[in-house]
């Protein structure tokens, strides 16, 4: 299967270079020569940028001018030009950002290694000890505390925004009349752009004193209380996505099932549902990941100590996640302190891209599945 899209994907970028070579030659030469100053220029001011050079700024002008003089005379080429470089940083970008990532962790991971039957193994000692100790020698990284806050808040915030946002779509897309549907939608998507900042002073002025109070629990901070702000935090995403994908659905499938004399909840539970199943699973996913990825809400509520709780299944008391830890720590951090935060940003980064894998593979499955293909 993969074999397969890497070859697609391949014979398609082919194409549509092809297609754009075959538009440049096309073109006057005056045209062809201001595409290739812009591309020099940008080169130039990537490689500028990239040396942290003070003349970045003088091939880069010049790509501005290039390009306006283009847009202005030659709009056509001038366009696909822009949009490709475009597209090609953003994916340079992203591979910077990878590797600059990567790299600053190497020094944190090399110093963590821990031997298995006489083979050393880079890193291994963050998950197999539980102590996180950047002053006291001696000096330890482990990644397990805030490994475990995370699973913590991340589970019980897919148990709050998974079965509501779900709940909540089925009904926009279903049973709501139009005049509801119109002013609900609106709404959950405004809660989408609200600060987490905001969720988190709300969730630490409110919910933590009552839960302190209620439960006698010394000092403030709570996996329960976090997961609850943090799934009410990814609850806009997961309705927004979940009824998005059921509307996707055609009418004609439902209609047909309506015809054979099932109810709307039976058509819903076996037509509606399980068509949108990809659309509906990706909603989940994406509210997982801002789950994983919240930091100010973690960061206001939890305590920040980098320890595990006792018992591991204790909810009530909330010490650190991975994005806490680094939100509370970088800016008094240094050498391998500082190199032990990129490594638990590239748990997380590593984190994402398998959910996402995982997002994909589902979407693929199920649309193989309504395709009939074996």
């Amino acid at each position: 299967m993969i074999g397969t899209q890497v070859v697609a994907a391949r014979n398609a970028l082919t194409h549509r270079w092809q297609r754009l070579s075959s538009f440049v030659g096309d073109q006057e030469p005056l045209a062809v020569a201001t595409v290739g100053i812009m591309t020099i220029a940008l080169v130039s001011a990537l490689v500028g940028f990239l040396l942290v050079s003070p003349f970045t700024i003088i091939p880069f002008g010049i790509f501005l001018i290039a390009a306006s003089y283009g847009w202005l005379n030659y709009q056509g080429l001038t366009a696909r030009m822009l949009t490709l470089s475009m597209t090609v940083s953003t994916i340079l970008i992203l591979l910077l950002i990878t590797l600059f990532i990567f790299m600053k962790s190497v020094p944190v991971i090399q110093y963590e290694s821990q031997s298995v039957l006489g083979v050393s193994v880079p890193g291994l000692r963050m998950f197999t000890q539980v102590q996180w100790d950047a002053v006291s020698p001696p000096i330890r990284y482990s990644m397990v505390p805030m490994i475990h806050g995370t699973v913590m808040v991340t589970t019980i915030a897919t148990v709050v925004a998974a079965p509501l946002g779900v709940s909540a779509a089925l009904f926009l897309s279903e049973i709501a009349p139009t005049t509801v549907r119109e002013l609900v939608k609106p709404g959950v998507e405004i809660l989408a752009g609200i600060p987490s900042i905001v969720y988190g002073f709300i969730g630490f002025t409110i919910l933590s004193p009552w839960a302190a109070d209620q439960f006698q629990i010394t000092g403030q901070g709570s996996y329960l209380f976090v997961g609850i702000v943090v799934g009410l935090m990814a609850l806009p995403t997961v309705v927004s996505v979940a009824e998005d994908a059921l509307n996707s659905v055609p009418e004609s499938m439902k209609s047909g099932s309506l015809a054979m004399g099932t109810t709307d909840w039976q058509t819903m539970t076996s037509i509606t549902l399980p068509a949108a199943f990809s659309g509906v699973s990706a909603a989940v996913l994406l509210g997982v990941g801002r789950a994983i990825g919240e930091t100010m809400a973690a960061t206001v509520m939890l305590r920040g100590v980098p320890q595990l709780t006792k018992p591991l299944y204790n909810a009530f008391y909330g010490q650190a996640t991975l994005t806490s830890l680094i939100a509370n720590n970088y800016g008094e951090a240094d050498g391998l302190q500082m190199d032990a935060l990129f490594a638990a940003g590239v748990i997380l980064f590593i984190t994402v891209i398998v959910i996402s894998i995982g997002s994909q593979y589902i979407e693929w499955q199920m649309q193989r599945k309504l395709g009939g293909e074996s």
